[in-house]
C-alpha cells in the first residue's frame, strides 16, 4: 500500500542598545573666533541695549537630558505541546472507490470506508502505480470535509514504465545521461504528477507518504546486481520533489518490504509502519525502535481488520499531528 526532516523553531532576540547623554569637559580657551554653528544657544549671553532695562540674567549651564530606562521585551510562557494519545484513524484508496473504476490491472473493489471512530483518514494519490491517479480521489475528500477529518495522503512509488524513460528522463534536477540520473528524473516526475493530482480536487496537505514497496503487475526488478540502487533513485527522486515544493515527507512500508525494493537505503525519514492483518496490539508494537527500516522514528502504524486498513498514531506520534494532517 502506501506510507516523516521538519521541526519549526522559533526564537525571539531583543537587545536594545540606548547612547547616554552628557556634558563633556570645557574645552581649552582658543584665540580662534568661535564657529557660529558650533556654538550652542544654550550658552548665548544676551544683553538688553534700552536705558534702564533690566540686566539679563546670567547664562544657565545645559540641561543634561534624562536617559530613559532601557525598554523591555516580555515574552509570555509558550505552551509545551502535549500528546494526545493514541489517536486513531484510517486510510482510504483506489479499492474503496465503487467497483470497478480504475486501471485495468487495479479495479476497484468496492472496499467499506473507514469507520465513524476514525479522527483521521489518509487518502491515496494513486490507482496503485505511479502516474496513475485515484480515481475517486475528489469524492473520497468530500467524504472526509463532511465528517471534518483530519486528512493526509499518500502516494505509491513505482518503477518506471518503458514509456517514461523517453518522456520523463531529461525532466528534472538530475542528469539525464546517466540511468541513475534519469531514473531519479522519473520518480521526481511521479510526485509532480501526484501534486497535480491533490490540485485538481482542492486536496490542501502538508505532508505526502511514500509507500514503497511491490506492486502486483508493476513490479521492482529484483534479484539482479543494481537493482536496489536503481529503484533507490526512483525514490530519492519522488522524495526530493516533494521537498522542493514545500512538503513533509514520511514514508510508509515494513522492514521486510523496504528491503526487498531498495535494500539498505537510508533516509532518515518518519515512518508510518505497517503490521498486515494483524491487531492494533500489534501495530502499536511495530512503533518501537526494533522495527525501523530505513532510519526515522515512528509517528502512525497500520493493520488490517474487516477489510479496513486501521491507523493510529505511536506514542508521541499525536502531539504535532498538524505537520501530517490538514483540518478539514
Amino acid at each position: 500500500m502506501r506510507a516523516l526532516p521538519a521541526v519549526l523553531a522559533a526564537v525571539l532576540a531583543a537587545a536594545p542598545v540606548l547612547g547616554a547623554c552628557g556634558g563633556g569637559p570645557t574645552p581649552a580657551a582658543s584665540t580662534d573666533p568661535p564657529d557660529p554653528a558650533a556654538t550652542p544657544a544654550a550658552t548665548a549671553t544676551v544683553t538688553s541695549t534700552s536705558p534702564g532695562a533690566p540686566a539679563s540674567p546670567p547664562p544657565t549651564s545645559p540641561v543634561t537630558p534624562t536617559v530613559p530606562a532601557t525598554p523591555t521585551i516580555t515574552v509570555p510562557d509558550l505552551p509545551t505541546p502535549a500528546p494526545q494519545g493514541p489517536v486513531e484513524g484510517a486510510d482510504a484508496s483506489w479499492p474503496q472507490c465503487p467497483k470497478g473504476m480504475g486501471i485495468p490491472k487495479k479495479r476497484s473493489e468496492g472496499a467499506p470506508m473507514p469507520l465513524a471512530s476514525a479522527r483521521f483518514v489518509v487518502l491515496g494519490l494513486t490507482n496503485g502505480p505511479g502516474f496513475y491517479p485515484n480515481p475517486c480521489l475528489a469524492d473520497q475528500l468530500a467524504w472526509a470535509r463532511q465528517r471534518h477529518l483530519l486528512v493526509g495522503a499518500y502516494s505509491v512509488i513505482s518503477y518506471p514504465e518503458k514509456r517514461h524513460f523517453a518522456e520523463f528522463g531529461d525532466q528534472g534536477p538530475f542528469e539525464g545521461r546517466s540511468t541513475l540520473g534519469r531514473l531519479a528524473n522519473i520518480g521526481y516526475q511521479e510526485a509532480l504528477f501526484n501534486i497535480r493530482t491533490m490540485q485538481g480536487v482542492g486536496l490542501d496537505v502538508p505532508a505526502v507518504w511514500l509507500d514503497v514497496e511491490p506492486i502486483t503487475g508493476f513490479e521492482w526488478p529484483e534479484g539482479h546486481p543494481g537493482d536496489a540502487e536503481k529503484n533507490s533513485a526512483v525514490v530519492r527522486g519522488a522524495a526530493k520533489a516533494y521537498v522542493d515544493q514545500g512538503l513533509t515527507v514520511g514514508v510508509y512500508s515494513t522492514t521486510v518490504l523496504w528491503q526487498r525494493v531498495v535494500g539498505d537505503l537510508r533516509l532518515g525519514l518518519p515512518e508510518w509502519r505497517a503490521a498486515g492483518e494483524t491487531s492494533r496490539a500489534e501495530a502499536l508494537r511495530r512503533c518501537g525502535p526494533q522495527r525501523m527500516f530505513q532510519g526515522g522514528s515512528a509517528v502512525l502504524t497500520q493493520w488490517v481488520e474487516h477489510r479496513r486498513d486501521r491507523d493510529v498514531t505511536c506514542p508521541g506520534g499525536s502531539t504535532y499531528l498538524s505537520l501530517w494532517f490538514h483540518q478539514y
